[in-house]
């Protein structure tokens, strides 16, 4: 429905409620509302368009397209006629005997009720009295007051839908976030076990390759000895040459404790691998620390300071088993 149509179902004529909308600049109801209510009894300027048959001049259109043109058959100007002295003072709906005051009336009684059929008429349309006017204007504040409280109804309803659609987004993005770590740190520890695997793998492999050349050893000493010295008698063997030392198997390390001194005297302490690099060493002392800064590592006894090579080499390669205390220095620029 036009704000137009929506306040003259209110009961203002449609000259003024054109006239308020063009003098609210076209707004809306609500302010065409309140300058109507304020100039209740104000007379509006008539608009001239040079056109006798357009609005504000009083006189009803003959097109045929309005449905009033129909309202003034021959009869009625026979009758106006014949009366002489009768002047016509407001229109009448044959189809409903309802009386209207001109002809902004009967454009939307028609266009409301479908009615076609007026004539003119002598009957003055009475104006509304102060009681009918109060109750009117009650009736049209309380139209208002509904249409603010519904569109404030509205305007909440929307709030709490974009409130809503605010936190499920930001759960959502948490949730995929969450989802993002546990894949990351998943494969974070896939890759520790691989590299675990890997390196019993190749420590295997060397306790057997230490294993076969101890033996191959074993048998080239014997046969050495064999052949260049007599094998001993029994007896002057154990007359004379003592009992053999018995020498205990000489301890095998799989794992080594390291201890770190900070720069800023703290230590760390952590036990690795054997097989592990040096840059495992470096990798603990970043995640504990949180330190970013490129930094260097050097052992005091011996001194030496590791090259960036050296953190490619295993533990056991570097001399840092069973156990060694490292220092973290700067690197030099």
């Amino acid at each position: 429905m036009s704000d137009v149509q929506t306040l003259m179902d209110m009961g203002f004529p449609r000259e003024r409620v054109e006239y308020a909308l063009q003098v609210t600049s076209n707004k809306g109801v609500e302010p065409a509302m309140e300058w109507l209510l304020a100039h209740g009894d104000e007379e509006i300027p008539r608009q001239n368009t040079g056109d006798s048959k357009g609005p504000g001049t009083g006189v009803p259109p003959t097109s045929k397209e309005d449905p009033a043109a129909s309202a003034a058959p021959s009869s009625s100007g026979a009758a106006e006629a014949a009366s002489g002295s009768a002047v016509a003072k407001s229109l009448k709906c044959d189809d409903c005997g309802k009386v209207l005051k001109d002809h902004t009336e009967v454009e939307y009684h028609a266009a409301k009720t479908g009615h076609s059929n007026f004539s003119e008429s002598t009957e003055e349309k009475k104006a509304l009295t102060e009681e009918e006017k109060k109750a009117q204007l009650a009736l049209i504040e309380e139209k208002l007051k509904q249409k603010r409280i519904e569109r404030e109804e509205r305007e909440k309803v929307d709030a709490l839908e974009r409130e809503k659609n605010r936190i499920k987004s930001g759960k959502d993005m948490t949730e995929a976030k969450r989802r993002m770590e546990e894949l990351e740190m998943k494969k974070i520890v896939e890759q520790r076990k691989r590299e675990k695997d890997e390196e019993k793998a190749a420590r295997d492999r060397v306790r057997a390759q230490i294993e076969a050349d101890k033996a191959a050893r074993k048998a080239r000493e014997q046969k050495e000895a064999g052949i260049s010295e007599p094998a001993p008698s029994v007896s002057s063997t154990t007359a004379s040459s003592p009992a053999p030392a018995v020498t205990s198997p000489q301890r095998v390390y799989t794992e080594t404790r390291i201890q770190v001194r900070l720069q800023d005297g703290s230590t760390l302490q952590e036990t690795f691998n054997i097989k592990e690099q040096l840059s495992a060493v470096r990798v603990f002392i970043q995640v504990k620390t949180g330190i970013e800064t490129p930094f260097s590592l050097m052992t005091t006894f011996p001194r030496q300071l590791f090259a960036e090579e050296d953190y490619e080499k295993p533990l056991e390669v570097l001399g840092l088993v069973p156990s060694a205390v490292i220092t973290m220095t700067k690197t030099a620029a």
